[in-house]
């Protein structure tokens, strides 16, 4: 994308020598041709009208004399810092005048320092990436926080231009007292399908089968593996379906039950409903009791740890699983990878197909951005951090920037390049990029611009993603809490959940839901779950009411 610049003559050649790598993104003026990025209103001054005649409202640079913010952001394990050699991250900090001293700290040791932090009320300027802190830091520490509504109508176009373009991003970021203390992103090129069903097709192959498309089919798929030697062994050792201690809930996606959130909260008709008290998650159990019962689901399956897990998937001498619902199909097989296929979801008892995912796509995100009450120059942070919000400056801080990992085509397509010798693509990323986390915005329009490689990674998602879009069901949306809810949530959660996944393992193993289903009901209303659902529905229709 290409954007002009409305900063003064001064300036101009500065900001021509950035163009290249920036592609203007960091210039905050009126765009070209890129629908996503947005100048702010021209006053014939750019300045704020405000007593700080150093700080500019539009164009470049943000500010005359360097003004240094600090930045704190949390990064995995061993990773460190060298996403700060993004070319991107660079030519912004030469074309804004504002000068990052990042604070980098591992997640290894954030929940320590997060404590002493919050207790302390001292916090760098800036905190970038939600896995500093999350909802119910947020809503616990609101005086530390700034609100930022008033900032992103004055001084955020672009990110302005995305919400209005995506009402989702302002649900998303809006807090129960109806103001905004964390900044969003939507991530380019992510799938509408989550977890899909992967089997191993050269089992299929050897036996005569086709893909499963019914569950009845499924059943008599993984009957066949169980039986008749498709690994060609001479032993019965095929596994038709395991997992560790419990079944995946994806296994009951067939059943209408696509629980994205993992909080037992689906919608049903556009209204919430907590699954584990319906008939379908009843007749999903007793589905699920007959596949045990016959030794098509591993008897190992609620007792075994992910480590035993891998080993049989990664058996080495021959393939032992035939059925599974994973991200990509090369995923967790290891040296059989190859024998495993992704498959549309298998139809349901009801004629349907439902696949767990989200129709506004895997993209979006909250707590990117937090400006603190502490920070002396929140508008300038704000213009900093708008500049994130526009599609090539996205990308860049996604996968890395443009002619380092990114090459821009003549026609004005986008690729990723190869990654290094001995390098895998997605280390590579993270190491040119803030990656996940961050503000980002891309928009749909943008993402047709986007090509990527279909055999692997991100691109070969998005191949998958076809066989399951169509069916990607509505979830219950990532909602946020009260102070009062957050302090009932645990010990609510806890307890119930518990019991659910007891009763779950018991049912599975054992049978008898349909008898036990009435005590079950009773013994959950009796540890509170008539207030955990009310909690529920409330913050669903503070989410909803957001306009």
């Amino acid at each position: 994308m290409t954007m002009s610049s409305k900063s003064y003559m001064r300036k101009m050649l500065s900001g021509l020598v950035m163009l290249s790598v920036l592609g203007a993104t960091v210039l905050a003026g009126c765009s070209s041709n890129e629908p996503n990025a947005v100048a702010p209103n021209n006053t014939g001054n750019n300045e704020t009208g405000t007593s700080d005649s150093n700080f500019h409202l539009e164009g470049m640079p943000i500010v005359d004399q360097p003004v240094t913010l600090n930045v704190l952001t949390i990064r995995w394990g061993n990773m460190g810092d060298t996403f700060k050699k993004n070319t991107w991250l660079q030519e912004l900090e030469k074309a804004s005048n504002v000068k990052i001293n990042w604070q980098v700290i591992s997640s290894n040791d954030w929940e320590a320092q997060k404590s002493v932090m919050l207790a302390s009320g001292k916090l760098p300027d800036v905190i970038m990436g939600n896995m500093a802190f999350g909802d119910s830091d947020i809503v616990n520490n609101l005086s530390i926080f700034r609100p930022l509504d008033e900032y992103i109508d004055k001084y955020m176009p672009n990110l302005k231009a995305a919400m209005d373009e995506m009402p989702e991003l302002k649900k998303l970021s809006t807090f129960p007292d109806g103001k905004i203390y964390s900044l969003p992103a939507r991530l380019p090129s992510r799938p509408y399908s989550s977890i899909q069903p992967v089997i191993n097709k050269e089992w299929l192959d050897t036996l005569g089968l086709k893909a499963p498309e019914t569950i009845d089919d499924l059943y008599k798929v993984l009957k066949a593996f169980k039986e008749q030697d498709p690994n060609g062994n001479g032993k019965a050792d095929e596994i038709p379906y395991s997992d560790t201690k419990d079944v995946d809930m994806n296994l009951f996606a067939p059943f209408g039950i696509t629980d994205i959130r993992g909080n037992h909260m689906v919608l049903k008709n556009g209204k919430p409903e907590y699954f584990p008290t319906s008939e379908a998650y009843r007749e999903a159990i007793a589905w699920a009791n007959k596949l045990y019962t016959e030794g098509l689901i591993d008897k190992e399956t609620f007792t075994q740890d992910s480590t035993m897990l891998t080993a049989k998937r990664q058996n080495p001498d021959a393939a032992l699983i035939g059925f599974s619902y994973q991200w990509t199909p090369d995923a967790v097989f290891g040296g059989w990878s190859k024998q495993y296929e992704t498959i549309a979801p298998i139809t349901g008892p009801d004629g349907n197909k439902y696949q767990v995912g989200d129709p506004n796509g895997l993209s979006f995100r909250r707590n990117e951005v937090l400006i603190t009450a502490s920070n002396e120059h929140p508008e300038i942070a704000a213009r900093w951090a708008d500049q994130f919000y526009t599609g090539e400056a996205s990308i860049q801080n996604f996968w890395g920037a443009i002619g380092t990992s990114i090459q821009k085509n003549d026609d004005g397509t986008y690729t990723l390049m190869d990654p290094p010798d001995g390098t895998s693509a997605d280390a590579w990323y993270w190491d040119s990029s803030l990656r996940d986390f961050g503000p980002k915005y891309v928009s749909p329009e943008f993402e047709k611009s986007i090509k990527l490689d279909p055999s692997s990674g991100d691109g070969l998602k998005l191949q998958l993603d076809d066989l399951g879009k169509e069916y990607v069901t509505e979830p219950f949306p990532d909602v946020m809490y009260t102070i009062e809810e957050y302090a009932e949530l645990p010990t609510l959660i806890t307890d119930i959940e518990s019991y659910i996944k007891s009763t779950r393992a018991k049912w599975i193993t054992k049978g008898g839901v349909d008898q036990d289903w009435d005590d079950y009901m009773k013994k959950l209303n009796d540890m509170g779950l008539e207030k955990l659902i009310k909690i529920y529905e409330d913050a669903y229709n503070r989410y909803m009411d957001v306009q």
